[in-house]
């Protein structure tokens, strides 16, 4: 109880220095500082900490590779923008969005649903400058724009293989992928609904004169949109492909992009100084500091073990216990290794396994991570959108009830 208290002291500490507008990066350094404080986690707890991952995981996934990995590709995506704006891309984008799409809303959600297939950490910012350049067009407040990058680019999570939290369900159910994949499908679908509803029915603003008529043909507009949207796809193959780490592929984009469009050398030093931006370097670094407390004092499992005893009904057990890791961690794939254990006995029963209550628990970790402040793709979103991290969340509530209702709908119809 101790632990979880703590935690919550540390996330309401957060969300108070948002509020009196300490900037994201150093509100989670105050934050993650604090949770060591009352958790006891000391200088050397934390190296000890970080000796386990150097030893027992690979490169990639220890700490200082994901802080190292993720700063290089956020502070390269600022490039990757300002380069596209000098290059004049960024004008010819949102055109290109409005002749191929014709449906404004259709232009605000195609990129982030494309771009969330691609199972970057950090990768909602390969999304951000071409939504909200395509927002700022046409008069979309901030927070909804950074809402709708947000939400709608993680709806292929329950469902999309190459994100590791779905093969780890299949591995620990030991059933076909297939039967997982179709009944997460309620979850995407029921937040791709919810999304359509909350976020883009109200609050996009009516069409303008300017809005009407777009110049160009398809052919045009086709082109635009494909040099606009390369680099990025460029990118997402080279590591789904060949696992070349984001950074360096975004890299190799800028450098490419630049050569492509013939810009003097000159130039491109200014077009670099775009990178510079330590806020995000201090978020980057507060996260993962904060993650690394919970993981080095083992806060994270006394909660689960807490909440395991209380002798809730099944069904908030099985919602309930994911929603708490994930809102307090901000991550997918340790929440289902972490919480999984303890609801095997209402999901594997002496009938059979019940995937119902599965899809239950996967909403409840889905649910956590859309309204988590430790999310990272959440601060990054209130960070680059220059908007309070709440009122993203207030936007993006109704669309997360939606997937969560689609859990539990599932889970008692299955029963």
């Amino acid at each position: 109880m101790y632990a979880l208290a703590m935690i919550f002291v540390s996330l309401a500490v957060l969300v108070v220095l948002l509020r009196f507008g300490l900037r994201i990066g150093k509100a989670m350094m105050v934050s993650a500082f604090l949770l060591a404080v009352l958790l006891g986690v000391t200088p050397g707890a934390m190296g000890g900490r970080l000796a386990t991952e150097w030893t027992e995981s690979p490169l990639t996934e220890t700490t200082p590779y994901l802080f190292v990995s993720l700063t290089a590709l956020l502070l390269l995506v600022n490039v990757v923008g300002e380069a596209m704006a000098q290059i004049g891309l960024s004008a010819r984008l949102v055109p290109a969005m409005h002749g191929l799409f014709r449906s404004r809303r259709v232009a605000l959600t195609a990129i982030p649903l494309l771009m969330g297939m691609l199972p970057t950490p950090g990768g909602i910012m390969l999304s951000a400058p071409m939504v909200r350049e395509a927002g700022d067009k046409i008069g979309v407040e901030r927070s909804r724009l950074a809402a709708i990058n947000f939400f709608f680019r993680h709806q292929w999570e329950p469902i999309w293989p190459l994100f590791p939290a779905v093969p780890l369900v299949v591995d620990m159910l030991r059933v076909p992928a297939g039967r997982v994949i179709a009944y997460h499908l309620a979850l995407s679908v029921a937040g791709i609904a919810g999304g359509v509803v909350f976020l883009l029915l109200a609050g996009i603003p009516p069409r303008r004169a300017e809005h009407v008529a777009v110049k160009g043909n398809i052919g045009s507009h086709a082109k635009d949109f494909i040099h606009a949207l390369w680099p990025i796809l460029f990118t997402g193959v080279l590591y789904v492909k060949w696992h070349v780490p984001p950074a360096l592929g975004v890299l190799l984009a800028i450098v490419g992009l630049l050569l492509l469009h013939r810009v003097n050398v000159r130039r491109w030093g200014g077009i670099f100084k775009a990178a510079r931006e330590p806020d995000m370097v201090l978020l980057l670094f507060g996260a993962l500091w904060f993650k690394l407390n919970l993981e080095a004092s083992g806060a994270v499992g006394s909660v689960v073990a807490f909440f395991h005893q209380m002798h809730m009904p099944p069904l908030l057990v099985l919602f309930v216990l994911p929603f708490l890791v994930s809102f307090s961690t901000g991550v997918t794939t340790p929440t289902v290794a972490i919480t999984y254990p303890f609801l095997m006995p209402f999901i594997r029963t002496q009938e059979g396994m019940r995937l119902g209550m599965e899809t239950l628990a996967f909403a409840g970790v889905v649910f956590g991570l859309a309204v988590s402040p430790i999310h990272l793709c959440l601060a990054l979103s209130a960070s680059y959108f220059n908007t309070p991290l709440l009122r993203i969340v207030m936007k993006v509530l109704p669309p997360a009830l939606c997937v969560a209702g689609a859990g539990f709908a599932v889970a008692l119809l299955s029963r």
